[in-house]
């Protein structure tokens, strides 16, 4: 069995943004070799999130209304924020919007659904944060 590691690094213009990573994780998985296997995207910081959906721009506009709604953003409504920061509602959005995906290899591809796309969610932006590719199998 083989592996392949890859970091991507995303800097938003926008505190809240997200972005399609698929095509980035193409190229990883084009340039590990490997066939069959499992591709893990993942993202490395506490205030951001990676996750499987649609690349409909309505429906990016809904889920940050959505976990606004559920975490909205204010400094005095987080105990986190008590100690200086102002990003508690990024770390609860994280963890609504997931931390990671594995998806299938097979034949060299990703093995998506239809309309399956890799994204990255960003909730504290605008400054450099690390994703992390790791691909296994043969």
């Amino acid at each position: 069995m083989k592996s392949y590691t890859e970091y991507i690094t995303i800097c938003t213009d926008k505190h809240y943004d997200i972005i399609n990573i698929t095509p980035r994780v193409e190229q990883a998985l084009a340039k590990s070799g490997i066939k069959e296997g499992l591709c893990l995207v993942n993202s490395m910081h506490i205030t951001s999130s990676v996750f499987i959906n649609d690349n409909e721009r309505g429906l990016h506009a809904d889920f940050l209304k959505w976990v606004e709604k559920l975490a909205p953003y204010g400094i005095d409504k987080y105990q986190h924020n008590l100690t200086g920061e102002d990003n508690g509602d990024a770390h609860l959005k994280r963890t609504i919007m997931g931390r990671e995906v594995v998806v299938a290899v097979t034949k060299g591809q990703l093995d998506f659904g239809p309309w399956e796309t890799i994204f990255y969610g960003e909730f504290d932006g605008q400054r450099n944060k690390r994703i992390l590719i790791k691909i296994i199998g043969e």
